[in-house]
């Protein structure tokens, strides 16, 4: 007789493969987890390395910022202390012209003229006083316009006085604008 063979043997192969493929699956599963863990891992090692570097660079420039902002101070600083210094120095440099003014101002004063008032508003001196008689103060106006440090007078006011009937004094207002000389004159001044 035939024998045959009553042993499931093909659902036995059935339950081989199928447990084989539930092996491979699961070993594709985890290696696949693996992979996307590690994938994971070294993205976020990655975003935490850039990170850092973005705060490093941030706080480098906060730092540069402040020496930007020292510099820009320092620079101000530096501006306003060499203003002063020209200051000084225009003072120091106009300290004598005030003197040599003064000087031509007593130089072309003529006899029998005086002064009541001087006032000086930057170049221009404005001159009030006294003198016998009209022809001084044109001498006055005269040695004036002749002057190294005074040029350009401009009578503006003429007024008889009569303090007494003996004595008659005419009052006068004039302006003088006040130069400096160039230096071939200024050295022929001082000597």
């Amino acid at each position: 007789m035939a024998r045959i063979n009553l042993l499931p043997w093909r659902e036995q192969l059935r339950e081989e493969r199928k447990q084989q493929f539930l092996v491979t699956l699961v070993g594709v599963l985890i290696v696949a987890g693996g992979l996307v863990f590690l994938g994971d891992q070294y993205l976020n090692n990655q975003i935490e390395q850039q990170n850092a570097r973005n705060a490093f660079i941030s706080k480098e420039i906060s730092a540069l910022d402040s020496r930007i902002k020292e510099i820009s101070e320092l620079k101000t600083r530096r501006q306003q202390l060499v203003e002063r210094m020209k200051i000084i120095q225009d003072l120091q440099g106009n300290r004598p012209i005030a003197a040599r003014v003064f000087d031509q101002l007593v130089r072309t004063l003529p006899d029998g003229v005086y002064f009541t008032d001087v006032k000086m508003v930057g170049q221009s001196i404005s001159i009030d006083g006294a003198a016998e008689s009209n022809n001084l103060v044109s001498s006055l106006m005269r040695n004036q316009d002749g002057s190294d440090w005074l040029t350009a007078p401009n009578l503006t006011e003429v007024k008889a006085v009569s303090a007494d009937k003996l004595e008659q004094a005419n009052s006068f207002r004039l302006t003088v604008q006040q130069t400096v000389p160039s230096d071939e004159n200024k050295q022929g001044a001082q000597q």
